[in-house]
């Protein structure tokens, strides 16, 4: 009888990446995947540690995943990714139901390491070199047939003051061109239609490569792979969104018209605090300078409320640019003070309700924008890739180039004649529902 693994990868689409090589190691070795994880011999949990949240999401998981095995419907429990390359240690000392931690590094040898947790072996503990992680491979993929994402890089050099994340997975590195062209044809040959790219600086790409970034000159190979219809670019710092990066995106037809660019803030000194760049009148003159040079560019955002020191001008500074800027897509989150970086020392930590509040405050802010937006649309006909059907309503459902997969808004339509997953249509929008689109294809 097959082996039987089941995974449960928490956190963000890099993580996803690493789980899906995983799995593929132990599909070509034999095991079973199976989704209903309480079914499993051996579950793994590829956690994620950025915040304070991810850390109880991944604790609460591996908990949950504890009770599995209490019942006797599941024989082990090895915990991988970020919570286990920063706390291996704890884990395995605080958390008896866990039978092994491996860090990052030994993610190449998830066969072995599961082999020897099912032979019987206790406290199996890897933790070599964060560059042993691999980042190219055959992939399992988990996301919808039509949708794949591609990590065209590793770890981060930016090392900003309230991130871990330089410490937990290391330096920024990039994948070979070649190589990142190379998987998505692969990818590509297996139907699927929209590719992601990822990295924790995707406009970075390239630069320890070749002295400067590649992520136009990818774009430009990209757009070439045969079978491809949407390739969309996450995670672009600020600072490094240059004229030629704008022109390959406005030039390449497969290239959605789509920049998710984490700002964090938009005062200056919060932004100096944070070891980041730029200020509101700078952010500002970005913003605009992407419009000219991309027209129908949607720009997603991030912004942290609460970082040490954010006076009450400085949120109201972070607020004035939001009403000026009018992004289309943003998130917001309250500080999240992480032992080991740099800004956990700093003076005037804001109080944690306050922060809170600081979130409401801007999210209700930002969706009186959004629906202002909406409003714009109403009257266009936008292609949209479409995620499902939903047989209550007699409507699918899915997404425009401006939305993300599993991060930004659906469009709901009707059709008078048959559309399946994965196919892209051209829907004309009527109606809002709740920051949702309504439209009917065309």
């Amino acid at each position: 009888m097959a082996k039987r693994i089941g995974l449960v990868s928490l956190g963000c689409p890099k993580n996803t990446v690493d789980a899906e090589i995983m799995l593929r190691k132990l599909v070509d070795a034999g095991y079973e995947i199976v989704t209903e994880t309480e079914t499993a011999d051996i579950v793994i949990v590829n956690t994620c540690a950025f915040i304070e949240s991810a850390k109880q999401e991944s604790i609460d998981t591996i908990l949950e995943m504890g009770d599995f095995k209490e019942d006797g419907s599941i024989k082990k429990i090895l915990v991988t990714g970020c919570l286990a390359e920063r706390y291996g240690d704890e884990v395995q000392a605080q958390m008896p139901e866990v039978d092994g931690v491996i860090g990052i590094g030994a993610n190449a040898d998830i066969v072995a390491v599961c082999d020897r947790l099912l032979a019987g072996e206790e406290g199996v503990t890897e933790f070599p070199p964060k560059d042993r992680l691999p980042l190219c491979g055959a992939r399992e993929l988990t996301t919808p047939p039509y949708t794949a994402y591609l990590k065209i890089a590793e770890g981060c050099s930016n090392n900003c003051s309230y991130c871990a994340i330089p410490a937990i997975r290391g330096p920024f590195r990039s994948r070979p061109l070649d190589e990142v062209v190379a998987e998505a044809e692969t990818i590509a040959a297996k139907g699927v239609k929209e590719l992601v790219l990822v990295a924790q600086d995707t406009s970075r790409y390239g630069e320890d490569l070749a002295g400067k970034s590649l992520l136009p000159e990818l774009l430009g190979r990209l757009n070439a792979v045969e079978g491809l219809e949407w390739i969309r670019v996450l995670y672009c710092y600020p600072e490094r969104i240059t004229d030629e990066l704008l022109d390959a995106i406005a030039a390449n037809d497969k290239v959605c018209k789509y920049l998710d660019i984490p700002m964090q803030h938009a005062d200056g000194a919060i932004l100096r605090a944070m070891h980041r760049a730029g200020d509101k009148a700078s952010l500002l003159a970005l913003v605009k300078h992407i419009r000219e040079k991309v027209p129908g560019v949607a720009i997603r955002s991030t912004f942290i409320c609460g970082f040490p020191g954010e006076t009450d001008e400085a949120f109201t500074t972070l607020s004035e640019f939001l009403n000026e800027a009018r992004l289309d897509r943003v998130g917001f989150f309250a500080y999240s003070r992480e032992e080991g970086t740099p800004a956990y020392d700093l003076p005037d930590q804001v109080d944690a309700e306050v922060a809170a509040h600081r979130v409401e405050v801007l999210t209700e802010q930002q969706n009186r924008i959004a629906d202002d937006l909406l409003d714009a649309a109403f009257g266009a006909t936008y292609d949209v890739l479409v995620e499902g059907y939903d047989a209550y309503t007699d409507s699918y459902y899915g997404r425009t180039y401006m939305d993300a997969p599993d991060i930004d808004n659906n469009v709901i339509f009707t059709s008078g004649y048959r559309v399946d997953d994965g196919d892209i249509v051209p829907v004309e929008m009527f109606d809002k529902d709740d920051g949702t689109l309504i439209g009917e294809a065309v």
